[in-house]
């Protein structure tokens, strides 16, 4: 059940997802472009009873965060760039001690301190891991405001039933974009299954530990065995992505994000042009949908368009099939392409390359 639509910015509506998800528990330190998200949260969460912090710094937030994780309470925290750059250690950490939360990462031009355009530039360190040890995240990509709150409202159950992180990986222009959302009706916290592993107090039972790392090493290389096994489980089930006009395409864009929204109208202009065009966007960056690409029927070739130097580009040559050559058009830096930009890039490979 929905409410009536809400005119809202992505930042808010992904805040509002959180919290009718059952978020109760915010830290973070003020950065732009997730400024929007950091003002709401500091309004709503205490209308419903809960916790708004700003930290002292982005390192503060995250271990925050991992406090409130082992408690099993629905807790998240946001930044952008390089205040999520700041986290890595501690993102490695809860995943060692497989405790769920969310982190959302409104991603600005890099790299360094960079400067505030949007950019999809950290989809590497989203999706590789941009701590250390062998650990992976689930990685959600939402392309609209109201995908930035279903994906928000939705976070929390995948967080809670693999007990992972999960990020929600946007960028500038998606989060300051006013869109029309209706908003998902708000869970009963109530009917949240049990979390026996939690640190509540010991009440007549055996105490839980939460630990960055077993003891011995035989035990760490157990969690290990056991985290391959989960995020096996996790490639295997939770695979998204939304595929258009595929049918007969012969050249096919493959974009995430707001780099999707663009490539879509590009696709729809080269149609009206005869030219059998098509788009695949991935929603889970990690897994990465390598199911989308399992049918080339008559694929000729794929262009990746990101907003980037072609992070995305090594993902979509693994998971293609035959001999498919693959482009890409993007840049780093906070360039943001328009649908004209995209659509001569198709006809310069449709024509050109690889099918006239």
């Amino acid at each position: 059940m929905v409410n009536e639509p809400l005119l809202l910015s992505g930042n808010e509506a992904l805040g509002e997802g959180a919290i009718r998800g059952g978020c109760r528990f915010f830290y973070g330190y003020p950065i732009t472009p997730q400024g929007e998200l950091f003002e709401y949260l500091a309004r709503r969460l205490p209308e419903v009873g809960g916790t708004f912090l700003q930290s002292e710094s982005e390192i503060a937030a995250i271990n925050m965060v991992y406090g409130t994780a082992a408690t099993g309470k629905r807790v998240m925290t946001a930044s952008s760039s390089p205040g999520i750059s700041l986290m890595q250690e501690g993102l490695s950490y809860l995943a060692a001690t497989q405790l769920p939360c969310l982190i959302v990462n409104i991603m600005r031009a890099g790299p360094g301190l960079g400067r505030v355009r949007p950019s999809q530039a950290d989809y590497l360190q989203a999706t590789k891991g941009g701590g250390h040890g062998d650990y992976h995240m689930i990685v959600l990509a939402p392309a609209s405001a109201q995908e930035m709150a279903d994906l928000g409202f939705q976070a929390f159950a995948l967080a809670d039933n693999y007990r992972t992180p999960v990020m929600i990986l946007g960028d500038g222009m998606l989060g300051q974009t006013m869109e029309s959302v209706a908003l998902p009706e708000a869970m009963d916290l109530s009917q949240l299954p049990p979390k026996p592993w939690a640190v509540t107090g010991a009440r007549g039972r055996e105490r839980n530990l939460v630990l960055a790392a077993p003891y011995t090493d035989d035990e760490l290389i157990t969690l290990n065995a056991e985290l391959e096994k989960k995020y096996a489980s996790i490639e295997a089930q939770e695979s998204r992505w939304e595929s258009k006009l595929l049918d007969d395409a012969e050249v096919v864009i493959v974009a995430f994000g707001t780099s999707a929204r663009i490539a879509e109208d590009a696709v729809l202009k080269a149609r009206e042009k005869g030219l059998k065009v098509g788009l695949i966007r991935p929603i889970t960056l990690w897994p990465f949908p390598k199911e989308a690409f399992d049918d080339p029927r008559n694929i000729r070739a794929y262009i990746v368009v990101e907003m980037n130097n072609g992070q995305m580009l090594e993902d979509v040559r693994l998971a293609k099939h035959r001999d498919i050559p693959v482009y890409h058009f993007g840049h780093g830096g906070g360039w943001v392409p328009s649908t004209q930009d995209v659509y001569r890039e198709v006809i310069d490979i449709y024509e050109r390359k690889c099918v006239r």
